[in-house]
């Protein structure tokens, strides 16, 4: 007996006119047969590449300079008006730039090394002391911010614009004062003086204002002379005599540091730019809710009426107005025959809004690389769940913390110290490795501690261990190692002055402090 396929595995009507085709095909044209071969196998590899009634098959073919020139200034303006507008878009920013940059900036430490390859101390002492009168005294050129200011608003620019530019302005240059030792400032660009309408081919190849080689490599940039959105400056553009309100800066000291996520794009692109209708679709939502339950909360009330005839007799001109009122503890006693007092009960507040709220915000953190903890200020779980969040989120803001440095703050720090060496301020020995003059340690904020009793001990063990060294432990920690140290001799040395007797100095413990597993005898 032999086997017999099921009745839904039977060839139908169109199998075997495709099949009929297929031979066709084959006996007059074995090319043809071949490619509709190779496309029925395509199709049912991969089902996403067959649009279908419940799957539109949406596409991207165009470039990443093609993308970001139709969507680029739609974006970075949605970005900064939910920003202006919307709590939840303004919180996940001040997430991101505080984990990116943080309240100290990302420290530096200086590593110069000898030729033998060992750290010259006295060289790193002068580039830290250098540094540390440069980052105080404003380096930006309005001389509103410090170092670690303009890094939080450069940051705040890169992650909601995508991009922004950034000035090297080095040695004398009328009208600008170089307030450190160190005569260099940056002076930060908006993404908006670099135009998305200007483009041209040929030579020189320029993509909504990059000028690039033929390579793709950025030769200068052509900027508006003033910001366009200043109303008064577009106008004085346009009586100006002569002026097209364009100025070409070279690569060589104007910067462009953007948000990128194709091969060769040009202009960056903000984060917020896959969450933007899910931000403002749940703005909108949470909108609604809070006027409905504002509605709910101002509790309004009917009379019901009976029949005609129970309260015909007090229909007429000279029936009497009443105004009833609610107040605590209120008898009606006044209802006319036939009538009743209802209330117009609401479903408001919903019930199902936080979970609902708390749905949109996993996805929303999901799209601009936040924990979902910090993004709703909701922190529930365990030690060990919250840590587990932690962990996993916390690679998201590694990679913009490198990201971040490799493009604006090491960039920065490698011209200072150029500045510095060109301006003599530099004592360099002969021992000097040149070429490693301008490295450094570069520290972003640190993943937070949730239980510190068990941070500290981890720390501990890998500095005992010679694991991590004492200054990349405060680094991480936000400080300067060089104040820490020089504020805990000057403490210690308060202490001796009035001979007393410091518990934290490791010299007046004979025994190490004890772990939390380790139990304390009292009585030694």
């Amino acid at each position: 007996m032999t086997d017999q396929p099921a009745p839904d595995q039977r060839p139908g009507l169109l199998d075997h006119v495709g099949a009929w085709i297929d031979s066709a095909a084959l006996a007059l044209s074995p090319k043809w047969a071949a490619s509709r071969e190779h496309y029925r196998r395509v199709h049912a590899a991969y089902e996403a590449a067959k649009p279908s009634t419940l799957r539109k098959g949406r596409r991207e073919a165009a470039s990443g300079d093609g993308a970001t020139l139709r969507a680029g200034r739609s974006l970075r303006e949605q970005a900064r008006h939910l920003e202006q507008n919307h709590d939840l878009a303004r919180g996940a920013l001040a997430v991101l730039v505080a984990n990116i940059a943080g309240g100290h900036g990302i420290g530096i430490e200086p590593q110069p090394c000898n030729k033998d390859g060992t750290i010259n101390l006295e060289v790193a002492d002068q580039l830290r002391k250098l540094h540390r009168d440069w980052e105080r005294k404003k380096p930006e050129v309005t001389g509103t911010f410090r170092w670690a200011g303009a890094q939080r608003l450069a940051a705040r620019s890169w992650v909601r614009d995508g991009e922004f530019l950034y000035q090297d302005l080095i040695g004398n240059i009328q009208g600008l004062n170089h307030r450190s030792k160190v005569p260099y400032s940056i002076e930060l660009i908006e993404s908006d003086l670099l135009p998305f309408e200007l483009n041209a081919s040929g030579d020189p190849w320029i993509t909504m204002g990059v000028e690039r080689n033929a390579w793709g490599e950025r030769v200068a940039y052509h900027l508006y002379k003033q910001h366009p959105g200043d109303w008064l400056a577009v106008n004085l553009w346009s009586i100006a005599p002569g002026s097209t309100g364009i100025r070409r800066v070279s690569a060589d000291r104007m910067h462009l540091v953007g948000l990128f996520d194709r091969i060769r794009q040009c202009r960056g692109v903000s984060i917020f730019a896959s969450v933007l209708t899910r931000l403002d679709d749940l703005k909108d939502y949470e909108e609604s809710e809070r006027i409905a339950a504002k509605v709910a909360a101002s509790m309004a009330a009917y009379i019901k009426k009976g029949r005609p005839e129970e309260y015909a007799s007090h229909k007429g001109e000279d029936s009497p107005h009443r105004a009833l009122k609610f107040r605590p503890g209120m008898i009606f006693d006044d209802l006319l025959p036939g009538e009743e007092i209802g209330t117009i009960d609401t479903s408001r507040p919903n019930t199902n809004l936080a979970e609902h709220r708390n749905g949109q915000l996993r996805a929303v953190a999901s799209g601009v690389n936040t924990s979902f903890s910090s993004l709703s200020k909701a922190y529930l779980g365990s030690y060990s769940s919250q840590r587990q969040e932690l962990v996993e989120t916390w690679n998201n803001y590694l990679v913009l913390q490198e990201e971040f440095t490799a493009q604006f703050v090491a960039p920065v720090y490698e011209t200072f110290v150029a500045a510095a060496l060109a301006a003599g301020l530099l004592r360099l020995p002969s021992t000097i490795d040149l070429d490693t003059l301008d490295d450094a340690l570069y520290i972003g904020p640190q993943m937070p501690w949730i239980d510190p009793g068990k941070e500290s001990q981890a720390w501990e063990r890998l500095e005992r261990n010679g694991h991590a060294s004492g200054p990349e432990i405060i680094r991480r920690r936000g400080e300067s190692p060089d104040d820490v140290l020089r504020q805990e001799h000057t403490w210690r040395q308060r202490w001796k002055q009035m001979a007393m007797v410091n518990a934290a100095d490791p010299a007046n413990n004979a025994a190490p402090i004890p772990h939390d597993n380790t139990p304390v005898n009292n009585n030694d």
